[in-house]
């Protein structure tokens, strides 16, 4: 599998990973499954028998209110060696740079854009290596979300970390990550992306040296896919293509470090013994994985350049009129068609505000790993050399053969954060891009 790294000179080499995904997985996002790392372990019937099979106790896990609609209620049961209530207390710790909106400096009407965020400390885990960008909403309200960047250089030992303010998209950039869950084990590398529920507990390991990437922590309801309405049954994300772990334990005594995400504060406390130890579970709860370059796009055939909601992976919904809490649009290599059509997204100024991660290739001559930020009814579009060319160009069907973004959309004004204003480096002149348009008006 094609990764990238980080050289000694800080620069982005690409080459062939040697870890290979060689787990099994559970296909079909939205289905109830069961999975048993212990043959003749789930009880046949029920969820909480006298007595669980191999001396386990079944423990309860539930994202979404008991009286949810059948089809979007998400619960499992887990079976597993010791109840999650066996450990010490909380202890309330500071967080330097994974923060929780609202922030300190007032959302803005600009644009903003910044290159790659790559850590100094020589090692740092996941957890301590995420730095909030930017972000809208609040736990308390469960609305919103807050998008971090990344940047790792050791695996997490003998912790693991759970977020109950809301659940985590995870976003590879560069270098694969050994996601060791409650409900097993995700293997995600670059070009894919893993969602951990609110509340799962998730132990990172790096598959390489480096890691950096991004998390987009979704306070509102859990995401979930579009409805195709006139597209029809198929196309966009498709259900088989989601990947869901099977049951693996882990059995071991020794002290473990649990952090837990909640109400904005971070808090610590020990526990005796591995706490990914479930045996068995069964339910509609689960973190899964999916391959951005599985996505199927749609596009016009006759002109004009369609909306960015055609491109929708998942939602999480919040006013149909007004827009989401957020929604993620997957831009992936694809065709660009149109008769007598500016190919690209013209100039435009939104409802939504828009958050942008370039995974890969070309976009505005930005690297990949950039971000950019633009609020809503902010004034956006393509840069003076880009419109330009694409309105003089000889119209053709043109591939667009090496760009991996993703396209954030949320109804809210976001506020960004100290980190964003003074550590992670801005691109300079970004809005001047614009500058060069001339006038053409009577030509």
């Amino acid at each position: 599998m094609t990764q990238q790294a980080v050289d000694a000179g800080g620069r982005v080499t690409t080459s062939v990973s040697s870890v290979v995904d060689t787990n099994t997985y559970q296909s079909g996002l939205g289905n109830e499954f069961e999975t048993e790392a212990l043959p003749g372990t789930l009880p046949i019937g029920q969820n909480s028998p006298q007595k669980v099979a191999h001396g386990l106790v079944s423990e309860l896990m539930s994202g979404t209110t008991f009286g949810a609609p059948r089809a979007l209620n998400r619960r499992s049961y887990l079976f597993r060696i010791r109840p999650s209530v066996q450990h010490s207390k909380f202890e309330q710790v500071a967080s330097k740079n994974f923060l929780t909106p609202p922030f300190t400096l007032p959302a803005a009407p600009l644009d903003y854009c910044w290159g790659p965020f790559r850590t100094s400390e020589a090692s740092v885990d996941f957890i301590d290596g995420l730095a909030t960008i930017c972000g809208t909403g609040s736990p308390h309200s469960q609305s919103g979300v807050a998008f971090h960047a990344y940047s790792a250089t050791a695996s997490m030992r003998d912790r693991v970390f759970g977020n109950a303010d809301g659940e985590m998209l995870i976003v590879p950039h560069i270098g694969g990550l050994h996601l060791a869950t409650e409900y097993g084990i995700l293997d995600v590398y670059a070009g894919e992306i893993a969602v951990i529920p609110r509340g799962v507990r998730v132990r990172v390991e790096l598959l390489d040296g480096y890691a950096a990437g991004f998390v987009c922590e979704n306070f509102g309801l859990p995401l979930r896919l579009p409805e195709l309405g006139l597209v029809g049954s198929n196309g966009l994300a498709n259900v088989a293509d989601f990947k869901i772990p099977v049951a693996a334990y882990e059995d071991h005594d020794g002290a473990v470090q649990w952090t837990q995400k909640f109400a904005g504060n971070m808090w610590n406390c020990e526990v005796d013994h591995s706490p990914l130890d479930v045996v068995a579970w069964r339910g509609s709860l689960y973190p899964y994985k999916y391959d951005l370059h599985r996505f199927v796009g749609m596009g016009t055939s006759t002109v004009d350049h369609p909306d960015p909601s055609i491109f929708c992976l998942l939602t999480s919904p919040s006013d149909p009129i007004l827009g989401p809490n957020f929604d993620i649009m997957a831009i992936t290599p694809r065709w660009v068609v149109g008769d007598h059509t500016f190919l690209a997204p013209g100039f435009h100024r939104n409802c939504v505000t828009e958050f942008i991660m370039l995974l890969q290739g070309q976009f505005g001559g930005l690297e990949p790993g950039s971000t950019t930020l633009t609020n809503s009814y902010t004034p956006h579009g393509p840069d003076a050399e880009t419109q330009g060319t694409l309105r003089d160009a000889v119209l053709g069907p043109m591939k667009v053969e090496d760009q991996l973004m993703l396209l954030f959309e949320t109804r809210f004004p976001v506020q960004i954060t100290d980190f964003a204003n003074s550590v992670l480096p801005a691109v300079e002149g970004y809005s001047k891009q614009w500058d060069g348009i001339p006038k053409r008006f009577g030509q």
